[in-house]
This record gives structure tokens, C-alpha cells and sequence, in this order.
């Protein structure tokens, strides 16, 4: 009995995920923001080795001058990811369903790392066509879900970000805000629904850890106290 009563209380509700670090709003605010130049940064990098590789053309000096020239597809990139990040978590909660799987910083990182180069080998690697370019993206993100999330909930979302993502980007070049060189799937590349669905997976492994690290201090704390 003795050693129940020594035990620290945990708070309610909280399970993988916070409910709030200051409030539920400030905590949803951090997170968000946090995951907005996450995106930004991502956005910025994979973006140059696409404009590199003349994959994308954008108006001309956009490589000296991207944040004149293309000034919004950082923005628009941190603002997706900061809701799928916070979308994720959110999810895996209303499902009852908490990802538990490879739940730390380092299988995080090893992710990202896996994104990047998923995005080098579409922009980098010639393939005699692009079927099999779109074929070898295809397996590499479903591999990258397997290694690092696994959940039902994560592939789902993926796949429906993957659809809509597709479907902006098609309207885009289709209104001449940019094109894509050599287009096969309508005004797009066909291993771009490959790259969203990797894009999905990883920044919502962002978010669910964001979620689990903030749980993991309040808990610190209650034990403190």
C-alpha cells in the first residue's frame, strides 16, 4: 500500500500525447509553428535539387532570387506541414489507435534522411523511363511507411494527401503558375503522387513525435512534483 501511495500520478487523458503544456491552445500553437519551418526549410532544400535538375521551371534567376521568384511554395509547404503534422497525432488519438512504433528522435531523423533522398533519386537518378522511375518512388515510399510508421491511419492519410497534393499541383501548372518538364501523368510527373505520399508519412512521424515529447515532460514534471 505503501509503495501505491509513492507512486506519481500521471496526468488523465494523456497517454501518448499532451493535452496541453500551458493550455491546449498554446500547445497546438507551438507545435504548429515549430512544424511550419520545418516544412519551409524541407521545402526550400528539395526544391532547389528539383529546379537543379530542370524538373520544375519556375520563372528565370529563381535559384539566386527564390524567395522573389517563388516566393510562395515555402509558405504553402509550411503551412500543409504544420497540418499534417498536427493532423496525425490528432487522428491516431480520435482512432484509439496510439503509434507506438519506433517512438524516438532518432527514427525521426532517419526518416527525414530517407524523404531527402527519396526526393535526390526522382531529381538525381536517370531511369530509362519514367515508369520505372515512378514504380522504383512508389516502392521506396511504401518502404519508407513500413520501416518507419506502419499504422492504418498513417497509410490512409498518406494515400488522401497524396491525391489532393496531386490534384493542387495539377491545377497550378494547369493555370501556368509553373510546369514540370516532360509531363506524363496529364500536367505533372506520374512519380509525383510517390513523393506526397513519403512527404505524408514523414512530416506526420514529425508531428506524432512532437505530440509524445511534450507528453513525456508534463510526465517528467508530475513525477518532480
Amino acid at each position: 500500500m505503501a509503495g501505491n501511495d509513492a507512486m506519481p500520478t500521471l496526468p488523465k487523458k494523456c497517454g501518448p500525447y499532451i493535452s496541453s503544456v500551458t493550455s491546449h491552445g498554446m500547445n497546438l500553437v507551438i507545435r504548429g509553428i515549430v512544424l511550419f519551418f520545418i516544412g519551409v526549410f524541407l521545402a526550400l532544400v528539395l526544391n532547389l535539387l528539383q529546379i537543379q535538375r530542370n524538373v520544375t521551371l519556375f520563372p528565370p534567376d529563381v535559384i539566386t532570387s527564390i524567395f522573389s521568384s517563388a516566393w510562395w511554395v515555402p509558405p504553402c509547404c509550411g503551412t500543409a506541414s504544420a497540418v499534417i503534422g498536427l493532423l496525425y497525432p490528432c487522428m491516431d488519438r480520435h482512432l484509439g489507435e496510439p503509434h507506438k512504433f519506433k517512438r524516438e528522435w532518432s527514427s525521426v531523423m532517419r526518416c527525414v534522411a530517407v524523404f531527402v533522398g527519396i526526393n535526390h533519386a526522382s531529381a538525381k537518378v536517370d531511369f530509362a523511363n519514367n515508369i520505372q522511375l515512378s514504380l522504383t518512388l512508389a516502392a521506396l515510399s511504401i518502404g519508407l511507411w513500413w520501416t518507419f510508421d506502419r499504422s492504418r491511419s498513417g497509410f490512409g492519410l498518406g494515400v488522401g494527401i497524396a491525391f489532393l497534393a496531386t490534384l493542387v499541383s495539377q491545377l497550378l501548372v494547369y493555370n501556368g503558375v509553373y510546369q514540370y518538364t516532360s509531363p506524363d501523368f496529364l500536367y505533372v510527373r506520374s512519380w509525383l503522387p510517390c513523393i506526397f505520399f513519403a512527404g505524408g508519412i514523414t512530416m506526420g512521424n514529425i508531428g506524432r513525435q512532437l505530440a509524445m515529447y511534450e507528453c513525456k515532460v508534463i510526465a517528467e514534471k508530475s513525477h518532480e512534483d
